[in-house]
């Protein structure tokens, strides 16, 4: 039976016991990590989110009484101890920060008992994940998890603490919002009082932070929660966090400024890192070129090479046909890989085909200067050594190729970059490189909805010498705006806002929206900018990604409590869930669920 705490009051976490207070009485709670019963002794690990002390049992100091109940205990009980700070009569733990003490106990309380875990509550386990997912609650009390989550919290406040000096005020926005489909799928919310409608849960608070702008409140930031309704990946949940922030009266380079000094605010503070200050800033195009991505990891090189001149009119028709189309032909040089097996390219061509390549052309340069490649047998000497100059490939150095339209070459060559990366042993997993990418194309076209879309958003403004390109030409127009890339993921992005009606309604038009259909949208929004509205941009961050990466968690899972899986469910709580009959007729629901056809 469960003992009561009564008159029990907590002195010390576990690792707050410190040395200097040798013979002292303390109060711990927390977790039975591990029991050893040496007879006349017993020793118990105890934990909590701070870490682990050792506790020590004899029967002369709490009695045959306590010496026995001590002797039920088992891993993951809760127990609360009082006892005496005592050196520690055994080896000294140089692993602990209380590795050179323990706690001589003379009360113990049971307050709880522990069936036996179905995985053990320590670090390092090869347990699935599904099963650690289904227990959370249990797979939380892992120290590296707590670290994750203590880490988060640390973060929240430097961030919030930092905001605030520099004038932000932190406002919460609706989370039941108007849906506005333009981008990800939205979660939509039944309403209970106004039949056949429907809320929205927010992808941001995009639209509110505007009208804050509107409203006159100059710097708004906020910590808030998202929801987008799309299919996940290794760094994507259906709902997550953002470190979202608004700017009255200041330019993209403002927004880099406050950032720039914010991220190195959080890392000096969390990790002691300093980062280096202005970060590196890259224009789109030239990341694209430079890496065939628009995150690039800049922790290595190897950087595309464009060779579409040395072989446009050659007679190897892969390369001479995409350089024909208007796509181009473009390599990787890898360092010292001319001996790399046959076996070992062809899973890079495999690989890179998953990107939209037909295929990888290679070729490697032995030491003795002789080749091995899979086109050079159409080329001419003379095409072969122009190549190589361009690529400034040498003996022992293995290149590979890829002819497609641009968007294809850039994918597959980015993708099979990192690939190499890894695979070369050239990224340092201990930098952090940041970089600042700008000047987006304003506009992409959407093969699905058959029309031009905006890259970020509607409200994003074009850069000032690119508003004449809206009305005939739009999709030569690029953006204001910035996204903030750190070891090649996107961190986050922004961009200074439209602000002027006029601007507004051809960003519209590009997009393919009637004025009436942007009204209906986005009406509430069009009205405020008819009364005063300022020059304001913006940023949001992945808060989630943040953590991911300053802990150096391989996924948002690890920094989140409680996460999704790859379907959007969570195997903890069951959700998404049936509901009553009841639920449905009160929302004017009726469900129409498709069975899937029988194979």
């Amino acid at each position: 039976m469960a003992e009561s705490m009564s008159g029990f009051n907590r002195s010390h976490r576990c690792t707050e016991v410190v040395n200097a207070q040798m013979g002292e009485l303390v109060t711990l709670m927390g977790w039975v990590n591990k029991r050893r019963n040496l007879g006349s002794l017993i020793f118990v690990d105890l934990r909590d989110r701070t870490g682990l002390i050792q506790l020590l049992f004899d029967e002369e100091s709490i009695g045959t009484e306590g010496y026995e109940k001590a002797g039920t205990l088992r891993n993951e009980f809760v127990i609360a101890v009082r006892g005496l700070v005592q050196k520690r009569g055994g080896a000294v733990n140089e692993n602990l920060v209380t590795g050179h003490i323990e706690i001589k106990v003379l009360e113990l309380r049971i307050l709880s008992e522990s069936l036996t875990p179905p995985f053990p509550i320590e670090d390092g386990i090869q347990t699935r994940d599904e099963l650690r997912l289904k227990y959370r609650y249990l797979d939380l009390r892992r120290p590296e998890l707590q670290s994750k989550l203590m880490l988060r919290s640390r973060v929240a406040q430097s961030i919030r603490r930092f905001m605030t000096e520099e004038g932000f005020l932190e406002i919460e926005t609706p989370m039941l919002c108007k849906s506005t489909p333009e981008g990800a799928r939205d979660y939509l919310v039944p309403s209970r009082v106004h039949p056949g409608s429907f809320y929205a849960l927010p992808q941001s608070p995009q639209i509110y932070k505007q009208l804050l702008m509107c409203a006159g409140y100059d710097r708004y930031f906020q910590i808030a929660r998202c929801f987008r309704d799309e299919d996940l990946r290794a760094d994507r949940q259906p709902e997550f966090t953002q470190v979202d922030m608004e700017f009255s009266f200041a330019d993209q380079h403002v927004v880099m400024d406050v950032n720039e000094r914010l991220i190195a605010h959080i890392f000096k503070e969390i990790l002691d890192v300093d980062v280096e200050l202005p970060i590196q800033r890259m224009t789109w195009q030239e990341a694209m070129d430079r890496y065939g991505s628009d995150k690039p990891d800049t922790r290595f090189g190897m950087e595309l090479k464009d060779i579409t001149g040395c072989v446009e009119d050659c007679g190897f028709s892969v390369f001479s046909n995409a350089a024909a189309s208007g796509g181009s032909v473009r390599g990787l040089l890898a360092k010292g890989q001319a001996d790399m097996p046959r076996k070992k390219i062809d899973a890079l061509g495999e690989f890179v085909k998953t990107y939209g390549a037909k295929g990888l052309a290679y070729l490697g340069i032995h030491e003795d200067g002789t080749y091995k490649s899979s086109f050079a047998k159409f080329l001419t000497e003379e095409e072969i050594a122009a190549i190589i100059r361009e690529m400034e490939a040498e003996p022992g150095d293995l290149m590979f190729f890829c002819a497609d339209t641009d968007k294809v070459v850039y994918a597959s060559l980015g993708a099979l970059r990192l690939q190499l990366g890894e695979m070369m042993g050239l990224i340092d997993h201990s930098k952090f490189n940041f970089l600042w990418v700008t000047e987006f194309p304003l506009l992409e076209y959407s093969e699905e909805q058959e029309r031009w879309v905006a890259m970020h958003h509607p409200f994003t403004m074009p850069l000032e010498s690119d508003v004449k390109y809206l009305d005939t030409e739009p999709w030569k127009a690029h953006a204001a705006a910035y996204d903030i890339v750190l070891n090649g993921v996107e961190l986050g992005g922004g961009s200074e806002r439209i602000y002027d009606p006029e601007i507004q309604e051809k960003m519209f038009a590009a997009l393919g929206f009637t004025s009436e259909e942007a009204y209906e949208r986005f009406g509430f929004l069009l009205d405020a900018f008819k009364y005063g509205v300022p020059p304001h941009a913006g940023l949001a961050y992945g808060f989630d990604r943040l953590l991911m990466l300053m802990t150096g968690a391989e996924s948002i899972r690890d920094v989140i409590a409680f996460p999704k899986v790859k379907d959007a469910s969570c195997l903890m709580t069951e959700a998404p869930g049936e509901v009553d009959e009841k639920q449905l007729e009160e929302l004017s629901l009726s469900l129409n669920i498709q069975e899937e056809a029988a194979e």
